[in-house]
């Protein structure tokens, strides 16, 4: 066997190697992300009628609350939540969510607010980190699974930035960076402002109009301000779980599209070296037929 073929067979068993591996991580990719699916889904309920709730409550308040009054702050900094990934391996998913919480740290900046970043992940924690960028806070190693307690843990320091006066060093608004899980081929980098909470004057008729139906009637005991102290930490804990479960979607998706499009160029890969090595096993045995056949000619000229 000649040392070109060799090479050519090492090559074809190293790309066989690693196509197994992207075929296994694909399927397994493929099967979390009916989990993240689901989870998504059975959160869904829950979050409908927790802003429901806080809606009608808001509307009682007269906008005094100091979670959805706007002019009660002064509009100096802003905590942004960015979410990506622990783990690579998933194409642009990350670098998205990055870049989409770039543009808007530079359009806070150009509206003379601070930004104040809190990250979830490796690879955004990895970003700021290398460009010796100050972060408040980070949390890591949950990204594709993440549990509400996680999501509460993060909720409850994003509050307590909002919640401390802004001369005191605390933020005045809260958004979340995330991708949002449209379908298996669509994930779309998402903000969201979830603090303070803006609230629109309705009527019943262009409540209709927009679909949302009739509005429950509510009665609060003691006070619908006291209802909002109670639920308003909560919304910003289900607002940052429903980002987290988008995400961990989003980033299984990712991550099987980007395996199944590893796996099917290791395969052209393969055919293409495969063909490399036949052509070479060729040009052997045709070079061990000619010198056959010059020996036999020599032999014959010399007899």
């Amino acid at each position: 066997m000649g040392a070109q073929l060799r090479v050519y067979r090492r090559r074809i068993k190293s790309v066989q190697a690693t196509k197994k591996i992207t075929k296994a991580m694909e399927l397994i990719a493929s099967s979390r992300i009916v989990k993240a699916q689901q989870r998504v889904e059975a959160a869904q309920p829950y979050t409908r009628e927790l802003i429901r709730a806080i809606s009608a409550a808001a509307s009682h308040t007269g906008g005094g609350h100091p979670l959805t009054d706007t002019d009660q702050r002064l509009r100096q900094r802003a905590a942004v939540l960015v979410v990506s990934a622990d783990r690579g391996l998933a194409g642009a998913y990350s670098s998205a969510a990055i870049k989409e919480g770039e543009q808007l740290s530079s359009l806070l900046a150009e509206q003379g607010l601070e930004v104040v970043p809190f990250l979830v992940g490796r690879k955004a924690a990895a970003y700021y980190r290398f460009r010796g960028r100050k972060v408040a806070a980070e949390w890591t190693g949950f990204t594709d699974q993440p549990t509400y307690a996680h999501a509460k843990e993060i909720a409850a320091a994003l509050l307590e930035a909002f919640l401390l006066r802004t001369e005191e060093g605390g933020v005045d608004e809260i958004h979340i960076v995330y991708t949002h899980f449209e379908s298996m081929v669509t994930q779309r980098p998402t903000v969201r402002r979830i603090l303070p909470i803006q609230v629109v004057e309705q009527t019943a008729e262009e409540a209709a109009a927009s679909g949302q139906g009739p509005f429950p009637l509510y009665e609060f005991e003691p006070s619908a301000g006291a209802v909002l102290d109670s639920l308003l930490p909560k919304y910003v804990e289900n607002m940052v779980f429903a980002a987290l479960l988008l995400s961990a979607a989003s980033e299984h998706a990712a991550r099987r599209r980007a395996m199944k499009s590893a796996t099917d160029n290791a395969e052209e890969l393969i055919k293409s070296l495969t063909r490399q090595a036949n052509q070479a096993r060729q040009a052997e045995i045709t070079q061990e037929i000619s010198e056959i056949v010059g020996g036999a000619d020599a032999l014959s000229a010399s007899a």
